[in-house]
């Protein structure tokens, strides 16, 4: 018998750790159905959907790099969010129609919601990166009211990407190399503030080079977020643990994102009281 199915597609996709996390809230539901991995070669997107699209089974897909703006004149419709964002990261069959959506911007908000809730005199985010995740990032960060300090090797990038996702924002662009060597800069009192430091890109992943950041140029009480899974601990957040700061590490955003998407996909609810055992299952 043929079962109802997601996946996720990329171009590698060897890497993703969705079908596991997928994998593991299907089982803990005793959903009959499965979740996959898709490799979807760049310039096959068009005849991938197209071969879906009929497919009753099918229950859509996770998009990952480098399809995630590819795919966009490809579906028939998108979410207010992922039409903002500029980019899809979830794909589902509606009513004979394809539609867009991005989870990410949820997702990688969802460890910060009880900060996020609180009120504070000024929020600031330091984010390290201009790549295709810095997108959803920027526009979540940019929607909760932070002022975004957007560190990249090409300014000229950052700005632009700034001026695209929130025109109307008062933000920053530095060269990422700012970051790197020490500061003297004499913070004031940063209480009723928040910080965020958020490496948005993909230094310090197992292959990559070293995100060089110096902790002096973090505030106190300052929150470091890195998205890379790969080491999980990063040089990064062990720098910054080891300086007294907290730090949230990239499954929090991968699981966030994954939540929404489930929901999409099976129209069930994630067991998310069981993630402490999901994390064992990642980290295996």
């Amino acid at each position: 018998m043929s079962l109802p199915y997601a996946e996720v597609i990329g171009d590698p996709i060897v890497q993703s750790k969705s079908p596991a996390i997928h994998g593991f809230w299907l089982q803990a539901l005793d959903i009959k159905a499965t979740y996959q991995a898709t490799h979807v070669h760049t310039g096959k997107l068009a005849e991938y959907l197209n071969t879906r699209r009929p497919d009753p089974l099918w229950c859509g897909c996770n998009v990952t790099m480098p399809h995630k703006q590819a795919v966009i004149p490809l579906l028939d419709r998108l979410d207010p969010l992922a039409a903002a964002v500029g980019a899809v990261n979830t794909i589902v069959p509606e009513t004979g129609e394809l539609v867009g959506y991005n989870t990410d911007v949820p997702g990688f908000l969802e460890p910060l919601r009880a900060e996020l809730d609180q009120t504070h005199y000024f929020r600031m985010a330091r984010v390290l990166g201009t790549g295709g995740a810095a997108r959803a990032i920027i526009k979540g960060l940019a929607g909760a009211g932070l002022v975004i300090v957007l560190a990249g090797r090409n300014p000229d990038k950052a700005r632009a990407l700034l001026d695209e996702l929130d025109p109307a924002g008062e933000h920053h662009v530095v060269d990422i190399a700012h970051f790197a060597d020490p500061t003297d800069f004499a913070f004031d009192d940063r209480d009723g503030c928040l910080d965020l430091v958020v490496n948005a890109s993909s230094l310090g992943m197992t292959g990559q080079p070293p995100l060089v950041f110096d902790m002096s140029h973090a505030p106190p009480g300052s929150i470091f977020y890195d998205i890379v899974t790969s080491p999980l601990e990063t040089p990064l957040l062990q720098a910054a643990r080891a300086a007294g700061f907290r730090t949230i590490d990239g499954l929090s955003m991968l699981i966030g994102q994954a939540d929404h998407a489930f929901r999409r996909f099976f129209s069930a609810m994630p067991p998310r009281e069981r993630d402490a055992d999901l994390r064992k299952v990642l980290g295996a």
